[in-house]
């Protein structure tokens, strides 16, 4: 169901990946059309918060014209941090659907819940493992490479 946007995703991180970024790449969907995208540049844009969701996030309200996304779907190809996990709840944002999750960082599921926490006054729903195995290539693909130089 949301393979087809995953698949932009991809190619985003792999935009990413191409510019030396952590290879994280998210669309945001509204009434099935792309509204917005990003990926990971916090070291091209010398900032921290420049993260794949965030930027998508950004985007997507300034097309909309609204900070709230309730009707979105937010495709990303990692679990999101807790920034971005934030910004999402912020956004009021309707789905996440992500790829891989991220045992170090993840917000939403591997080391804090805080998407879909009962503690905050929105709960996003989560779809996880969607491409789950090529992204999580992706991300070993990267690190690995970096390791060897």
């Amino acid at each position: 169901m949301y393979e087809e946007h995953m698949l932009l995703a991809l190619a985003l991180a792999h935009e990413a990946k191409r510019a030396g970024e952590v290879p994280v790449g998210a669309v945001v969907v509204m009434n099935g059309e792309v509204v917005g995208r990003g990926f990971n540049s916090p070291i091209a844009r010398h900032d921290p918060t420049a993260h794949a969701e965030i930027l998508a996030l950004r985007e997507a309200a300034a097309t909309v014209g609204n900070y709230r996304l309730e009707s979105a779907v937010l495709v990303t190809t990692l679990e999101p941090c807790v920034m971005c996990a934030g910004a999402l709840v912020t956004a009021r944002l309707g789905t996440l659907v992500y790829g891989a999750r991220d045992l170090r960082f993840g917000g939403v599921r591997s080391k804090f819940r805080i998407a879909d926490s009962e503690l905050l006054n929105h709960r996003v729903q989560i779809v996880e493992g969607v491409m789950g195995s090529e992204c999580a290539a992706l991300m070993r693909e990267f690190f690995e490479s970096r390791r060897g130089l």
